[in-house]
């Protein structure tokens, strides 16, 4: 089996979503990783615009030759909560939109997952979910058998140090769909989270920024574009120096996980109505005595990270 990794992002695009698409075709064509699918949920905008978003991308990095596909329109138990004032009505404002030309494909993400995985060697693809959980929940519910060919699923959701980002306990991902979330956690795959602890760490600076706009591609503005007009809504709302790139934090940590700290913990998230609804029961110090579930990532080297980002961009179109 190659040691490099075979990947499948689920997302919800949205425009931190766009980056981590593009920083994953960039380090495809670097041959960092084999990028096999992308899957699709409702989350930030609704699936019409999820999946079409995707497809946009896949055209902007010249890969419509990636399959994309179409999953759940909404949580398991409960209304959609969509952002569109964080990341526009269609998820990608700041940037020109086109038709896509790369199509969708007819299965329904969770059964292509689920299928995918059971063909796989064991432990041998790893799932970088970057929106709410929806699609990986519904795949091990009707297949609980496909976990063995998952080697990891590094999750961008949850916190605990942070105050949360769309309650004041809960992520946007989590609390969109919770009861998903638990599922995936009570999978028995093993698990990595990167948190808002840490992706408020990895800002979009202006700096930062402008060594995209330098790149000698289409690429590279565009992101740039994308997380200029994403980053402001974070600003404004945390008074960060710039927007968090909470999903790009997933795919590094899915190939260079040397570049973050983590502690092996018990997790579980509140599945109530209450007002800790989707929040994150981190065990950090072992006081429940349950087994560790999860490794819970609270640190990253933040300019190694935007180094190896700006890299993957600067390989595309």
């Amino acid at each position: 089996m190659s040691n490099i990794p075979q990947i499948i992002i689920d997302t919800d695009p949205g425009q931190d979503d766009a980056a981590a698409i593009l920083m994953a075709f960039g380090l495809d064509k670097l041959n960092k990783i084999n990028l096999l699918a992308l899957s699709c949920v409702a989350g930030n905008v609704p699936l019409k615009y999820t999946q079409k978003n995707a497809r946009i991308i896949c055209d902007w990095a010249k890969r419509s030759d990636l399959p994309v596909y179409a999953g759940a329109v909404k949580p398991l138990a409960k209304a959609l909560l969509t952002a569109e004032e964080v990341h526009g009505k269609t998820g990608l404002d700041g940037v020109v939109l086109h038709e896509p030309q790369t199509p969708l494909q007819n299965e329904h993400a969770a059964i292509f997952l689920a299928q995918t995985l059971l063909a796989a060697e064991k432990n041998s693809i790893t799932l970088v979910p970057i929106g709410p959980l929806t699609n990986l929940a519904l795949a091990f519910l009707l297949y609980p058998d496909c976990v063995a060919g998952v080697k990891e699923i590094v999750i961008m959701g949850g916190t605990f140090f942070e105050a949360g980002n769309v309650t004041p306990n809960a992520d946007f991902n989590f609390f969109v769909d919770p009861l998903a979330a638990q599922i995936v956690l009570n999978s028995g795959a093993n698990i990595r989270i990167v948190p808002l602890d840490v992706t408020h760490k990895a800002l979009a600076t202006e700096e930062r920024m402008q060594k995209l706009r330098d790149l000698p591609n289409e690429n590279g503005k565009r992101v740039a574009d994308i997380l200029q007009s994403y980053g402001r809504f974070d600003t404004q709302q945390f008074g960060l120096n710039g927007g968090p790139l909470h999903d790009p934090c997933a795919v590094a940590a899915a190939v260079r996980p040397e570049l973050f700290s983590y502690k092996e913990v018990f997790v579980a998230v509140d599945t109530s109505f209450g007002v800790c609804e989707g929040a994150s029961s981190v065990d950090w110090h072992g006081k429940s005595g349950k087994t560790p579930n999860a490794y819970w990532c609270y640190a990253v080297d933040d300019n190694a990270f935007f180094d190896y980002f700006t890299q993957a961009i600067a390989a595309l179109p």
